[in-house]
């Protein structure tokens, strides 16, 4: 007898359905076919166990399993679930109702409990797209798979409980989510608060700019300045994640084994500050199969590089192409994925070994060739690709210890809000593009129009600072964020000049020379 279940295969962050064909024949041979690595090798060692410790048992018959289509390779131990039922259903043992419009998901405990998986939300996503009508999966999952709407998603606890709703004994109560309730919580959870920064008022509109805009910013200053501290703020003043941007976030954090047990969706954008040890691949992801890196785990949120001279040159240097493209592409010799990673980039560096150069009070005690060789290991492509270079100074004594409430991060957040919905009214066509910064060279031309005097100020910025064309499209995209944030539909000269400022790494002076 043949037998057909479904399941799903993730391959980078999207997923393929999976069919489990299962035959029955004469023998006492057990058979598993289709690509499968060696953790689905060792299913029927847990499906046997799983089942005879729930009153079930795995038949003395002849079994081939075949996953199809077989030219994908199949891992993981989310295929334990539907090869236990369709052996069931094969053998003869239950007879299940509307196999064929239900996707089934999740791995076996000896004792028959379902173990949450990875990768739920792709696979729940394809099977909406084509036209499943239900998902059972382990009961942990069940929230995150909620979040996809037009399927019902029934959780089970343990393989008995699966059993009995199929076969219509004791039907399982769906499982629904609230999604707009959650997105509508996640600006009340602020652990850091710009309230609690005395001073620093430059750096704040800096990073203000940067968050209205979606751009990268690297922060330069001697230790002690609050580089690290204004760095952790700036998730209290991005906007919301929309719902679009959350499911896309959620599909990385699932695949990478992220979520929580029953998280249903990733609200809060990103903050991922990764060890300046960290290797190549963990940052940009990578391994024999795949997974995704820091960069995709920061996908539409914040990437902080603390300390950034120390992190290896071959590792800053892999970011390169995925902040152009806003994705990276990992290549085996068997697969190629693509993981997106389209994050802004937060850096924080000293400007010298001993942390003094150019420090107003404090002298230097590191030689100029010294200076250089510690700036020079962040290239020139790297910075071209950083929009905003900001200057942190020492905040005085009377600043510190100041009584004065400072501007709370939801009042900035409100500007930046402000800035944002301009931008949206402005990319509403576009797919996939929220911000300034992810603006490409035709609509960079169409959006960023400058008029005479503001044009003879970016010639003569770009002439007297030897600036790359990057350069210049990253000075033209914070032009326009500052004044979408003034409510100004035309960039002024004061904008593109408030914009070139925040090139300092690109002037001499910095170079020890």
């Amino acid at each position: 007898m043949l037998i057909k279940t479904y399941t799903s295969a993730v391959i980078g962050v999207n997923a393929t359905t999976v069919t489990v064909e299962t035959h029955t024949d004469q023998g006492i041979n057990f058979f598993l076919v289709g690509l499968p690595d060696s953790t689905i090798k060792e299913s029927q060692h847990r499906i046997v166990a799983a089942l005879k410790n729930n009153d079930l048992k795995w038949p003395g018959i002849q079994i081939t399993v075949n996953l199809a289509p077989a030219n994908i390779r199949k891992e993981g131990s989310a295929y334990d679930l539907p090869i236990a039922l369709g052996v069931l259903a094969a053998s003869k043992q239950m007879e299940f109702h509307d196999l064929e419009d239900y996707l089934i998901l999740g791995e076996l405990s000896l004792d028959g409990g379902l173990v949450p998986i990875t990768g739920v939300l792709s696979s729940v996503l394809q099977a909406q797209r084509e036209g499943f009508k239900a998902v059972l999966l382990p009961v942990a999952n069940a929230r995150e798979a909620a979040m996809v709407e037009g399927i019902s998603v029934y959780g089970a606890p343990t393989i008995r409980e699966a059993v009995d709703h199929l076969s219509g004994e004791q039907l399982i109560a769906k499982t629904e989510v609230d999604v707009s309730a959650q997105l509508r919580d996640q600006s009340k959870h602020l652990f850091f608060d710009f309230s609690e920064v005395r001073g620093q008022g430059n750096v704040k509109r800096a990073l203000e700019i940067a968050a209205a805009g979606g751009h990268n910013v690297i922060l330069i200053g001697p230790p002690g300045a609050g580089k690290t501290m204004l760095a952790k703020r700036m998730s209290g003043i991005l906007p919301p994640m929309s719902l679009e941007e959350a499911l896309e976030t959620t599909k990385i954090h699932s695949v990478a084994g992220r979520l929580e047990a029953n998280q249903s969706l990733v609200t809060q954008r990103p903050f991922r500050s990764p060890h300046h040890s960290i290797s190549d691949v963990a940052l940009v992801g990578g391994g024999g199969y795949p997974q995704p890196g820091e960069i995709s785990l920061a996908h539409n949120g914040i990437l902080f590089l603390d300390e950034l001279p120390e992190f290896k040159r071959t590792v800053l240097e892999v970011m390169r192409q995925p902040m152009e493209d806003r994705k990276v592409t990992i290549s085996r010799a068997r697969i190629s994925v693509d993981f997106p990673s389209s994050f802004m980039l937060v850096a924080s560096m000293n400007p010298c070994p001993c942390g003094y150069f150019n420090h107003p009070e404090k002298e230097c005690v590191c030689s100029p060739n010294l200076v250089q060789n510690y700036l020079s290991k962040i290239s020139g492509p790297l910075l071209d690709r950083i929009d905003l270079h900001v200057e942190v100074t020492p905040v005085p004594f009377e600043e510190i210890s100041s009584t004065a409430a400072a501007e709370s991060s939801l009042k900035i957040r409100e500007r930046v809000l402000g800035a944002r919905a301009k931008q949206d009214q402005r990319f509403k066509v576009e797919s996939g593009i929220y911000s300034n910064a992810q603006m490409h060279s035709k609509q960079l031309r169409k959006v960023c129009k400058l008029d005479a005097p503001s044009m003879e100020l970016l010639k003569l910025a770009i002439e007297k600072l030897n600036l790359s064309g990057r350069a210049y499209d990253r000075i033209l995209k914070v032009a326009r964020t500052i004044a979408d944030l003034e409510a100004s539909e035309d960039i002024e000269a004061k904008h593109v000049a408030e914009a070139v400022q925040y090139r300092s790494l690109d002037r001499e002076a910095w170079f020890g020379t």
